[in-house]
This record gives C-alpha cells, structure tokens and sequence, in this order.
C-alpha cells in the first residue's frame, strides 16, 4: 500500500506591521485612514500570492485583516430621531467591518458624519479580527494566471484565508444577530465580508462593475424595456447627455455625453442572466435598469445584491396578469399592498409580516402616471387602479385546479398577479430600500382574454415607451427628494444599526 505524506503544520502566520487604534473627529479624515489601511493590506495579500507563485515557500500562512470604524456612545440623551439612520439606540460600543472604502467614499462620510453629529462623540479605526480572503485582495478586473496557483504545491485555504459563509448571512439585516458577551453591537447592516461576496456576484450576473451602479434602480421582467432604454439613454448621451453624464451597458461599455458610441469597454460576446444598464449622474444619482428576467428566484437573487450598496430606492416595472374583469391590456397597476406566494424569503422574513406602502414611492409613481398621461384625479382611474399585486413561484399556475388559487386570490382582494414584484417589495423591506411597483396589464387569463398574433407586438410598441417614461420620471421625482425624507422610519426595527 502507497504511503501516504502529508504536509506540515504551518506554525508562522506573516501579517502587515501592526495598525493602532486611531480617533477622529473629522469623517473625512477617518474613511481616508481607512482606505489606507484597506489598501495597504489587500496590497499585502495580492504581494504575497505573486512571491508564493514565483518562490514557491510554502512554510508560512498569510494573513491580512479588513478595516474597522467603531464609536463608542455613554449616555442614553435622546438625540433628533426624524431622521432614520445617523444614531445609536442605545449607550454602547458599535462597530463594522469595512472594504472598499473607494467604492463607497461618499456613504461612509454621510453615515459617520451624523453620528458624529448627533451623539457629539469621535469614532475609531483600527484593524479587526475578520481576515479579508484572498479572492477579495484583487482589484477588480484582475486576471490570475491558472499557472501561478499550481505552482503552488499546497492548497491556497492552507495558506491564505478564503471566503467563509459563517462571515456572509443575513442575521443583521433579519434583525436575528444576537450580540455575544463583550462584543460590540453592529454599526452596518452588512459586514465586509457579506458586501465583497456580493460585489463579486453582482459583476457576475450583470456584466457591469458595481461603481456603475445608481442610487436609483428599476427592475423589469421583459427585454423590451431594456431596448427602449438603452435607445433613450443613447440618444440623450448623442444630445449631450440631457442632466446625465454617462451611459454604461454590459461589459462596462462606457458612452459619454456628447458621444454617439461607447468608447471604454468590451462589449460580452453573449449577455448574462441579469444584464445591468446604467444612466449616470454625479454622486450615483442616476438611475440603472436591470432586466431580472423571470420569477421569484432571481428577483430575491439580485436585490440580494444590489442592496448592499445602499441604493435610494428600487421600484419593479413590468407585465402582469389583470384579475378584475374591469381591467384592459394596458392599464396600469399601482401595488398598495403584496401577497407573498413566491416562498423565496420565508425563512428570512415570516410571512406574517407586511409589507406596507410607502407613501413617498407611490406619491411619486402617481404623479408621474399623472403627468405623462394627461390624466388626473377621476379620469386617471379610467387607465390606473390602486390596489394588492399577488406574486407566485408557479408561471403556469392556471394548469392546475384553479379553485384553490382563484379563492385565495378573491379574498386577498389582490387586482393583479406576477412572479417578482412582492419579492422585490419584501427584500426592500428587510434591507430598509424605500420599494414600489407599477405593473401594465398585459393579458387576463381568469377572464379569458389574451393576446392574439400580431397583438403582442403592437401592444409592446405603444405601451412600453409610455410605462418606461413614467418609471424614469418618477425616479427623477424621488431624486429630487430630500433624503431624509425618503428613508421612512417606517422600515426600522426596534433596535436597528446607525448606519442608513
């Protein structure tokens, strides 16, 4: 029998010098520290991997840690609580992992600037105790040669740190966390680790960096929304950009005001699952467009990730079924209210608990209806109904006995049906991003009525330039909005992170 040989222990962990405790009264001055210290230490993990590759020491084990931002608050002194974020709940010790401080330079001055403000105390940086794995020390758009790792004749997890799921969960957000003896309490919905594992995701499903994305998101589930905004989106960039100053599609194809064509990027030669459009503004106050395609799974799968960059607000644009024999193709849903039967996020948020409007989204999808359709007040309800939006994981439900569902569907009141936009709503509500939907009744299957060949082509043609319009302006209206008014205190828990 072959003996086997196995490799030594490795006893010599090499890390960066030390980095102390720092205090800072200035937020400007705290998120540079720590994006030197973020900097210096992925620098240290990408360093170490080329020496590996290259001398092949296999002997010692490389670690790097990701940055920290603590605050400590003493007194329980009520502080101004209108606003949602900005403060502490209670006197403590708070703290959060941090990457990418580049990425997210402008969030983290805002979110430590008001604390600051607020409870009158400095806030911390110093190294923590969650090593950053290797995968994450990468710039992005980093090419790792295959050869480099077999040349290393150990497993990479014996001598670097990798992606841990105990790092990468949800329980923040759920409002499930519960703090351990002596540990500090969470100063983010999100840890490092969780925010780099979906970065990485969203380059992937997308096909555009995360830099691009905008503080202003709309979701759809058909194509021929993306193709009406990409030609709208081209043509202001050709009229000089119109209020935005650039335009970038998949493959991070970058076309600038002024410009005809894309003039950075590679174009992907075939799309990804959710490819990703973005109008740009300054400070990511544009908006970005995603096509999630169709169903539950995907609609939680991308929110998953998109919510880490702390977007303003999402809102769902796409078809639906009508269930109210009053309804005509075309006419346009406003969900006031969603029935939860897309079963994708039951175990992180019970079905028990609603999901309720919120009156600045729908003050802001009404008037845009109002204002690019001419209608108002009685005359409006003519084209538009208020009212539940049902989403299912089955598409093709109506193949089953109906009594069941169609019952369901009755007492909940519900006007219309989908796959996405309750489960776009629910993550909205667990990760605090202001949600809404406006849908367009596309056909009516409890009533009959369908489209007949040749309908369905003229009925994209007329009707999808006008929803997308209303989309786009009513993102426009909540750009506009102070944001602290946009982030209600309606989507905070009893003991909820001070950052927004």
């Amino acid at each position: 029998m072959e003996k086997r040989i196995y490799p030594q222990a490795i006893e010599s962990i090499v890390t960066p010098e030390p980095y102390g405790r720092h205090s800072f009264d200035d937020a400007k001055e705290a998120v540079a520290a720590l994006q030197m210290l973020y900097d210096r230490n992925t620098r240290f993990l990408r360093d170490s991997f080329a020496k590996l590759a290259a001398d092949g020491d296999i002997t010692k084990r490389y670690r790097a840690f990701y940055p920290e931002v603590g605050v400590t608050t003493t007194s329980f002194t009520l502080v101004d609580s209108r606003q949602a974020y900005g403060h502490m709940p209670t006197p403590g010790h708070f703290s959060t992992t941090i990457t990418r401080p580049d990425l997210f330079e402008s969030y983290l001055i805002e979110q430590l600037r008001l604390i600051m403000r607020n409870h009158g105390v400095p806030v911390t940086v110093s190294e923590s105790e969650t090593p950053i794995p290797l995968h994450f020390a990468f710039l992005e758009g980093t090419h790792v040669d295959g050869t480099a790792a077999e040349r290393i004749k150990r497993p990479i997890r014996d001598l670097f740190d990798v992606p841990d799921l105990d790092g990468t969960d949800d329980q923040i957000a759920n409002g499930t966390f519960e703090v351990g003896l002596g540990e500090s309490r969470p100063l983010a919905p999100f840890t490092a680790q969780r925010i780099d594992y979906s970065l990485h995701r969203l380059t992937h499903y997308t096909a555009t960096s995360p830099q691009h994305f905008q503080n202003f998101v709309l979701f759809t589930n058909y194509q021929f929304y993306i193709d009406e905004f990409c030609a709208r989106a081209r043509a202001q960039m050709a009229n000089g950009g119109e209020g935005y100053a650039e335009f970038v599609e998949p493959g991070n194809l970058v076309t600038r005001a002024g410009e005809s064509q894309p003039s950075a990027g590679i174009a992907p030669l075939r799309l990804p699952q959710m490819p990703a459009y973005h109008l740009k503004k300054a400070n990511h106050g544009g908006i970005t467009m995603v096509n999630i395609g169709v169903g539950p799974s995907n609609a939680k799968t991308i929110t998953d990730h998109i919510a880490v960059l702390r977007p303003h607000a999402w809102v769902m644009l796409g078809h639906c079924a009508g269930l109210r024999n009053t309804q005509a193709l075309g006419d346009y849903v406003l969900a006031h209210a969603y029935v939860r039967e897309d079963h994708v996020l039951d175990d992180d948020l019970p079905i028990w608990v609603p999901i309720p409007p919120l009156a600045e989204i729908q003050v802001a999808l009404q008037e845009a209806v109002q204002e690019v359709t001419g209608l108002s007040g009685y005359d409006l309800k003519r084209i538009m109904r208020t009212g539940t939006v049902a989403t299912i994981d089955n598409r093709n439900w109506e193949l089953r006995d109906q009594r069941g569902p169609v019952q369901r569907l009755s007492q909940s009141r519900a006007i219309a049906l989908d796959m996405e936009s309750a489960t776009i709503a629910a993550n909205g509500f667990r990760f605090r991003v202001p949600y809404g939907t406006l849908l367009c009744v596309s056909d009516k299957p409890l009533h009959g009525e369908l489209k007949l060949p040749g309908m369905a082509t003229e009925f994209y043609k007329r009707q999808v330039a006008q929803h997308l319009t209303i989309g786009i302006r009513a993102m426009e209206k909540l750009a506009e909005m102070p944001m602290e008014r946009l982030h209600s205190r309606k989507l905070r828990s009893f003991s909820e992170t001070a950052f927004q």
